[in-house]
């Protein structure tokens, strides 16, 4: 840092047109010519992990296959978690693919005079409508085994941002129940929200505060509305918070413009 401030690295910047794209945090982000802007996993980042998914397995040594699965499920997932906002879902089905076939490759290495069709019995099953799921068995402390299987990157849900109004204002209460509707959808999403509308359920009772009736799995995400309204000053407290069916919720907010 010079006494002017700070300054751009030589070295690291450059000037590239947004229509070839650039790499920024493992993505790539470029705008077509069709004016929308594309964000995906870069191939920088698919080979990186690629080439830690390898490391995985050859350094498995003797471990089950069980025990390598379960190494490997947590590098695809937490890969897979912060891609799944971007275009990813062509990269994920390719990024399946290879790692089958280093899968493949692994098993007849440790199988060599084994035919083809005693390793897919022995290591490949079917798993709903998708066949040649990689599967192993994992022992918890006791000894007893549970069958574990290799997570599928092309499984992971897609999540699309939805971009904010910009005439949408926290100050106004107009947009109290939008922003409200924004918040569930988002905690809706993150295990750490999962939990807090989780505890909103029992702390209630398994019911909705305003008519009483049961809040069903089905209509899920519950709406989350604020005792004190958040326009007004209210907090994201569990004491300021309850769940409510839709209708109740959209009942509330009318009596209180009215």
């Amino acid at each position: 840092m010079s006494e002017r401030g700070l300054e751009l690295s030589h070295e690291k910047t450059r000037i590239t047109p947004i229509e070839d794209g650039f790499d920024f945090l493992g993505q790539t982000i470029r705008r077509p010519r069709n004016g929308k802007i594309l964000i995906k996993p870069s191939k920088r980042s698919v080979k990186a992990f690629l080439s830690k998914i390898q490391e995985t397995i050859d350094s498995s040594g003797s471990v089950t296959a069980g025990d390598m699965i379960w190494r490997l499920n947590q590098q695809v997932k937490g890969w897979t978690m912060y891609h799944r906002f971007a275009v990813s879902k062509r990269i994920f089905a390719a990024v399946d693919d290879r790692i089958f076939w280093k899968l493949r490759r692994w098993c007849r290495r440790r199988h060599r005079g084994k035919s083809w069709g005693w390793i897919r019995k022995k290591y490949f099953q079917r798993e709903g409508n998708k066949a040649w799921v990689f599967t192993g068995v994992i022992r918890d402390g006791k000894g007893k085994g549970w069958p574990i299987r290799l997570m599928q990157a092309a499984r992971v849900k897609i999540l699309r941002w939805v971009k904010i109004p910009s005439e949408a204002n926290p100050y106004d209460p107009v947009w109290e129940p939008y922003l409200e509707e924004r918040m569930a959808w988002k905690m809706g999403h993150t295990l750490a929200g999962r939990g807090r509308v989780e505890y909103l359920w029992k702390e209630q009772g398994g019911r909705c505060v305003v008519c009483g009736q049961a809040l069903q799995a089905e209509e899920q995400p519950w709406h989350i509305h604020h005792r004190r309204w958040r326009c007004f000053g209210g907090q994201d407290t569990f004491a300021n918070l309850e769940l409510l069916h839709a209708n109740c919720h959209r009942q509330i907010h009318a009596r209180k413009r009215n």
